[in-house]
């Protein structure tokens, strides 16, 4: 079990994502989560990727899944209804999921837009199909970090993971991060309710993961606005991702959660301005305080 920790924050090892460092004191790394809000639309996708890169996000972020392993068998045959019809719900699944050809497209079309991207992996199938592209990084959804054969699977890739650890308890991450080990970890505070509602959001945790596990620590928001994203960077989060879409009426389960255009453009700008805000942490008397100094106290001080 890892042990808890007062370690510094300048101590924390960055972990590099592309051609950036990811740590304290280093730029928040923005992440759009496109997952499957393409509903398995190419075009749709290139145009959400359009979306992240012109807000400044580092990176885009997909979800990958081999339907058969994924779905339990008890769940294959359930009706849906779909912009397609009503179809199983084996059929949706396979129906969103994109294949070589369109994730060679999307590759090529991040790359032009100079956009990192990489994807959740839900199986190991999934796993070995994403090692054709070399993504900078792989991260481990809510959802399978109690996968043990997942993890080591990822493990053995020796690139950098992206740990989410929503709907988990403390006793679970702390498994999870044992075998995973802390090289090139990050960590994700999360919650796994969609929309999640703020007096959920505990954002409280992202300073105690930090200090209990000494890696770079991130937050991945399902929230409907902005506030408290920009909060979680101001408490220390290296990493933030969001889930975007063209408009949240559209169809699919994540759409209602995540940020439209305006909203992800509006988060990494207030992320910035949040960054220029924190300073160094040292009490001091600016140079344009000192005029408004000598015109507004009544009694001065030698000591400046």
């Amino acid at each position: 079990m890892p042990l808890e920790n007062n370690h510094s924050s300048d101590q924390i090892p960055e972990v590099r994502l592309g051609s950036k460092e990811v740590g304290p004191g280093r730029p928040c790394y923005v992440v759009a989560e496109i997952g499957i809000n393409h509903n398995g639309d190419i075009d749709l996708a290139r145009r959400l990727i359009t979306v992240a890169a012109a807000a400044g996000c580092d990176a885009a972020k997909f979800q990958k899944r081999t339907p058969l392993l994924c779905v339990p068998p008890s769940q294959r045959d359930i009706p849906r209804e779909t912009p397609w019809g009503i179809l199983t719900y084996l059929e949706y699944r396979e129906k969103v999921e994109f294949g070589a050809e369109e994730y060679a497209r999307i590759d090529d079309f991040c790359k032009h837009q100079e956009l990192d991207w990489f994807a959740s992996c839900w199986d190991e199938e999934s796993v070995a199909f994403m090692d054709r592209f070399d993504p900078p990084c792989y991260k481990i959804a809510s959802a399978t970090l109690t996968d043990d054969g997942l993890l080591r699977c990822l493990k053995e890739r020796a690139k950098p993971l992206i740990l989410s650890t929503g709907m988990s308890t403390l006793e679970e991450v702390d498994h999870a991060v044992e075998l995973l080990g802390t090289k090139d970890l990050i960590i994700m505070h999360s919650v796994s309710t969609y929309p999640a509602q703020y007096e959920e959001l505990n954002l409280g945790v992202i300073p105690f993961l930090k200090d209990r596990y000494h890696v770079p620590v991130g937050y991945s928001g399902h929230e409907t606005g902005l506030p408290s994203t920009v909060a979680a960077v101001a408490l220390g989060a290296c990493i933030v991702e969001r889930h975007i879409t063209l408009d949240r009426a559209m169809w699919g389960s994540d759409q209602a959660a995540s940020l439209e255009p305006n909203g992800i453009t509006r988060l990494v700008r207030d992320i910035r301005l949040i960054e220029k805000s924190m300073g160094d942490g040292v009490k001091r008397v600016l140079p344009r305080e000192l005029p408004i100094r000598e015109r507004l106290r009544r009694v001065q001080s030698a000591r400046v």
